[in-house]
């Protein structure tokens, strides 16, 4: 509130020694501070009845809940679009990952369908068609 430094301090002691006269300083500066005291709580009494009449508390607490709900909003707002960023990226990797397999797809289909060949193969070679009987 007061930027006062010692300097300043030891000017108004040095007045005041002049002044009032080492017997009478003491009191004076016992009853400034007493003067001094009952002004700030005089000054704070006031400022809670006013607080108290306008409801400065409840105003406070208020915007600070307005506050608090605005920044939960846009954080949920910032998680849906990441993710909902985050899902589309991933959906489009999916499908060049499908694309990117698919060429690979057609040969090992054809590779895995049961083949004429093999019991032809069979049976040139002199092996009999039903080995388990």
């Amino acid at each position: 509130m007061f930027d006062i430094g010692f300097f300043e301090l030891l000017v108004v002691g040095v007045v005041g020694l002049l002044v009032i006269g080492p017997e009478r300083l003491p009191e004076t500066v016992r009853t400034i501070a007493l003067w001094w005291g009952r002004l700030k709580r005089g000054i704070q009494n006031t400022r809670t009845e006013i607080e108290q009449q306008i409801g400065a508390d409840d105003i406070r607490r208020q915007l600070h809940n307005e506050e608090v709900m605005r920044r939960l909003e846009e954080s949920q707002e910032s998680i849906k679009r990441t993710m909902s960023e985050n899902v589309a990226e991933i959906n489009q990797a999916i499908e060049e990952s499908k694309s990117a397999l698919e060429p690979l797809n057609e040969p090992l289909s054809e590779s895995l369908k049961p083949s004429d060949h093999s019991s032809e193969d069979n049976q040139t070679r002199g092996a009999p068609a039903d080995q388990n009987r």
